[in-house]
């Protein structure tokens, strides 16, 4: 498996997706963003999982759009509120409602411990690759040269320390939230320690 293998879907709301998360995210986590896409679709290439392109893709990319000031909700937790970000996104591209209502379940199961892949590939592999990316869980299982172009193309920068505060501030002011789960179970300690941040 080489990066060149990876399917990388160029449709029109796939580009418009990209332009928002370049608009709102910081360097660090559009790179994040993109690497999350690039990871899930590699693993499910390289392991058999037959999977949408267009959707994971625009899942990818719209996935943290609630940790933006902008779109930061004081209600909900930030993958939720990211999840209505993109049913709204894709209602504008012209998606029907179940493709709309798919997008904002594979944003909101991200943050879920774990997605049962034959229930939603979409949501098991960008739950996978955004854990791998932010928390170094199974980051061996990787394709190595696929991990080591997209950490050249897509540089990780400020992602550690930026993401830890993100979620320290979630946490703080949604407690019940998944995030605040993830802080009382360590996940500082675990964004400290991610392999890739050693290479």
């Amino acid at each position: 498996m080489r990066y060149d293998d990876i399917v990388l879907p160029g449709t029109p709301v796939c580009q418009a997706a990209r332009e928002v998360a370049a608009k709102y995210h910081t360097p660090s986590l559009l790179n994040h963003s993109i690497r999350a896409y690039l990871f899930a679709a590699a693993y499910g290439q390289a392991n058999g999982i037959a999977f949408d392109a267009e959707l994971l893709y625009v899942s990818a990319m719209l996935h943290d759009m609630g940790l933006t000031p902008e779109f930061d909700s004081h209600s909900v937790p930030f993958e939720e509120a990211g999840g209505h970000l993109a049913w709204a996104f894709t209602a504008g591209a012209g998606w029907p409602e179940e493709r709309r209502v798919r997008a904002a379940e594979v944003i909101v199961r991200h943050m879920w411990d774990e997605v049962p892949v034959d229930h939603d590939p979409e949501g098991h592999l960008l739950e996978l690759s955004t854990a791998m990316d932010i928390s170094g869980r199974s980051t061996e299982d990787i394709p190595p040269d696929v991990r080591d172009e997209v950490l050249r193309r897509y540089p990780r920068l400020d992602l550690p320390a930026e993401f830890a505060g993100c979620i320290s501030e979630q946490g703080r002011r949604k407690p019940s939230s998944v995030a605040g789960s993830a802080l009382r179970a360590g996940v500082l300690d675990r964004i400290a320690a991610n392999p890739l941040d050693r290479l």
